[in-house]
């Protein structure tokens, strides 16, 4: 008789836990060995700025550490309304909403608003959040090929075929797109111009998540909307966390008051966990300063993205996914070995011979099992605005040398 686990199985190679000595900004210590920060997501190098430590404190001094209650049960504090505030003012919408973790926002907004019955159109590359979010709904989940907007289209003619076929259960089935601004899994757009398009002639509703976009495109680090020049209101939902660009613990989505209200009841993660610590709401806030009183950040931050995009080109045995305005690029062997765990060691081997001469690289993780299209192993390259050219050439340059080492 077959035996049953617990749990699934997790392959060694994605167990990996280092030991970090000080905090992860420009520079990080791992398992002792000092390394230029390639890794984490500190896109504008706030995670060690004076005026967020001072605005944390000074927080930490007056209302202590935790809330120690959901946001309907004491759990709401003034500081929690300001960044609500200014980060709908920030993205020019009537209002946003705040959760205590990144990956619960976009998790707790999906179902939400679509329930068992209803039909999600996702992209196949979604992230794990997202994921979780659609296991939540019980919706009727369509996938599409990634960034296929043939594809999609396709899926939304068969669905109004059959919308015609019973107009009375149409008329109660709501429909959603849910895409990514910038892919975390493949450091990829999306085409919202013609994602905009299909929204309107099919009549469906776009939800659109941009950890990895917010405070990285557009010219005020607005997004994917302000990178094409898309009419925020065309958005149905924007949602991304606060960890990445502002450096901080949560996540947020915003959008027109009537939608957002409707979280602060159905959403999840925001009903039930203690809300935002408001030390970290107040270094958000100080974030948020920082990003409008300097705009030409984001400028800064395209053109590294740009520059490692163009340094890494050409090296033996890897090919760069991804495009040149992403500040998170992964790095996939050109030719698999045939199998996964094999291909895995051969890129832990190129990270470990990066990390051995002081670059901190890490390998895009997955749970495999439970991944709905399983990208092929990875190693991720993180860039943010404290990296120096030199230090951009020489993290490349090392990786070239390590493929060369590694897979010759």
């Amino acid at each position: 008789a077959s035996k049953s686990v617990l749990v699934p199985q997790i392959c060694s190679l994605c167990i990996f836990s280092p030991h970090i000595l000080r905090p992860p900004g420009h520079n990080i210590i791992v398992n002792g060995k000092e390394c230029i920060n390639f890794a984490s997501f500190n896109f504008l190098g706030l995670l060690e700025n004076e005026r967020l430590k001072n605005a944390a404190q000074a927080s930490l001094a007056k209302y202590g550490v935790g809330t120690c209650g959901p946001r309907g049960f004491y759990g709401t504090f003034d500081v929690h309304l300001e960044l609500e505030d200014r980060l709908a003012r920030f993205m020019k919408t009537e209002e946003a909403i705040i959760y205590s973790y990144g990956f619960a926002t976009i998790a707790s907004a999906i179902p939400a608003y679509s329930k068992r019955g209803d039909i999600l159109f996702v992209d196949e590359a979604a992230c794990f959040a997202v994921q979780k979010g659609l296991q939540a709904s019980r919706s009727n989940i369509k996938f599409f090929k990634h960034n296929d907007m043939a594809d999609l289209e396709h899926l939304l003619q068969e669905q109004e075929i059959e919308d015609q076929k019973n107009p009375r259960k149409a008329r109660v089935t709501r429909k959603f797109i849910v895409v990514e601004g910038l892919f975390v899994n493949t450091g990829d757009i999306c085409p919202l111009p013609e994602l905009v398009k299909l929204k309107y002639k099919y009549k469906v509703r776009l939800f659109l998540e941009e950890s990895l976009s917010f405070g990285v495109l557009g010219e005020h680090g607005r997004g994917v909307t302000e990178h094409f020049g898309i009419n925020i209101d065309d958005i149905d939902l924007i949602s991304a966390n606060m960890e990445n660009s502002l450096a901080s613990i949560g996540g947020f989505c915003c959008g027109r008051s009537f939608v957002i209200d409707h979280q602060r009841l159905s959403g999840q993660g925001y009903c039930f966990s203690a809300s935002l610590p408001p030390l970290l709401a107040a270094a958000a806030i100080e974030a948020l300063n920082i990003m409008e009183e300097n705009p030409g950040i984001f400028q800064v931050l395209q053109q590294k993205c740009k520059h490692i995009y163009k340094v890494l080109q050409g090296i033996p045995g890897l090919r760069v996914v991804g495009q040149s305005f992403s500040p998170a690029l992964h790095l996939q062997l050109e030719e698999s070995t045939g199998s996964r765990e094999s291909d895995m060691r051969l890129l832990k081997e190129i990270v470990d011979y990066c990390m051995n001469r002081g670059i901190a690289l890490t390998q895009a993780r997955y749970l495999e099992k439970e991944e709905k299209y399983l990208l092929p192993p990875s190693i991720r390259v993180v860039v943010t605005v404290e990296q120096t050219e030199q230090e951009l050439d020489k993290a490349a340059s090392l990786i070239r040398e390590a493929a060369e080492s590694v897979l010759n």
